[in-house]
């Protein structure tokens, strides 16, 4: 990461609301025990993801890549009562941190976990979403965009991970996971 990434990096961190207990824990435990702790949202993702989320009040939200559900818990925070947040990770051995991390936000009533393939999954749910989180392999975003548009709500939002790609999307040298993005 390049210096002024860095440092916007670093003054996005220094202004944004630190995490209350249930995410520093979460946080902490995925660093100490789950592999690629880095891939968690954190702190200043987790605050925006809030943020829009309690700004839209959505009813459903799908989230394509839980990890250790740390987005998932920012998300549904902003659900209007009797909402539903709907979770996909692919990865079996996350959803034991995931779940007990639901139910130490007390929302394990708010949010759906699926552990399945989103490619398969995907086609079966028969909702519209208010908000949609692509937080998945990288590779598949045109797929999940493109399977996931029509049951988006017509006032719905749609947000992809990773987008910027640390900068290297607007860099001459661009490595297969950027030309990808």
């Amino acid at each position: 990461m390049d210096s002024f990434l860095k440092a916007t990096h670093l003054y996005c961190e220094n202004h944004t609301s630190v995490p209350d207990s249930v995410l520093y824990e979460l946080e902490r435990e995925t660093y100490l025990k789950i592999m690629s702790p880095q891939m968690i949202s954190g702190r200043t993702q987790g605050r925006f993801l809030e943020f829009i989320s309690s700004m839209i009040q959505p009813k459903a939200i799908l989230e394509v890549g839980t990890f250790t559900g740390y987005a998932a818990i920012c998300m549904a925070r902003g659900l209007v009562e009797g909402g539903i947040l709907h979770t996909i990770e692919v990865n079996p051995e996350l959803k034991w941190i995931a779940q007990k991390y639901f139910a130490k936000a007390k929302l394990e009533s708010k949010i759906k976990y699926h552990n399945a393939d989103a490619r398969e999954l995907i086609p079966t749910l028969d909702l519209n979403f208010d908000l949609i989180f692509i937080d998945a392999a990288k590779k598949e975003n045109d797929l999940y965009y493109e399977m996931l548009l029509p049951k988006l709500s017509p006032k719905g939002y749609l947000m992809i991970d990773n987008v910027l790609w640390s900068g290297k999307v607007v860099r001459d040298e661009q490595d297969t996971d950027t030309q990808l993005i």
